[in-house]
């Protein structure tokens, strides 16, 4: 039986197929599009922030969520596509089972958090536009949606903890998911693909589709006052 290798993660398989080593597979062009990839996150998100922190406003509700939006997209830059970079570049890990289990947990938050803010941002505006007589505008209850979006964030992704471990794998040591089974490993994508995709892509569809119905009803029922002219008529 071989071990056949995917993204990082292990099933056993009865392919008689030769092992290929897949850390060296296409290594130069990978790194070129982690690095590039690297530099347009850190330095549009960086910009952003730059730009929010000498706005006038600054302390509006809306760039607030602006405002945590780039911080979870720059945490992906930092976090995320430079980590990956210096793996690449090593080969093998070197950090030990600790960090293997706390980076790849970190990874995966931030991930989580870059989609779940935007969903936070999605509903506030949902119900900015739906029920404007019960909005308050409050800052608590933006910094409650954002709250809510890092919490579920971290919720989702504590199965990485146990997951990810430190194992040998083809002479080198590595930071890795190992599932025995092909169905295991269906299964994790697919919940994966849930919590990250689906999910949020629902919520996020339905807060604008209920709002463009919304405002277009309103327009709808906009009277037009005719003004009298000079002669009377």
């Amino acid at each position: 039986m071989e071990i056949e290798e995917i993204s990082g993660t292990t099933v056993e398989t009865n392919s008689t197929k030769e092992q290929i080593n897949t850390f060296y597979f296409y290594a130069t062009e990978q790194l070129a599009v982690l690095w590039a990839l690297f530099l347009m996150i850190v330095l549009g998100n960086s910009a952003v922030l730059l730009a929010l922190a000498f706005s006038k406003n600054r302390k509006s509700r809306m760039n607030y969520f602006i405002m945590q939006l780039a911080i979870a997209d720059l945490a992906v830059g930092l976090i995320s596509v430079l980590t990956d970079i210096i793996w690449r570049i090593t080969i093998s890990w070197h950090a030990g089972n600790f960090a293997c289990k706390l980076i790849r947990y970190l990874q995966v938050l931030v991930t989580y958090s870059s989609t779940y803010v935007l969903v936070a941002l999605s509903i506030d505006r949902y119900d900015a536009i739906k029920h404007p007589m019960k909005f308050s505008g409050s800052w608590r209850r933006a910094k409650l949606l954002v709250a809510v979006a890092w919490i579920l964030s971290a919720v989702f992704s504590l199965p990485i903890l146990v997951l990810y471990e430190e194992k040998l794998v083809q002479g080198h040591l590595q930071c890795w998911i190992e599932l025995t089974e092909p169905w295991q490993w269906q299964l994790y994508m697919t919940v994966v693909s849930i919590a990250l995709f689906l999910l949020p892509a629902l919520i996020i569809s339905t807060c604008y589709a209920i709002i463009v119905s919304t405002i277009w009803s309103k327009s709808g029922r906009l009277i037009v006052i005719p003004t009298k002219t000079n002669n009377g008529k």
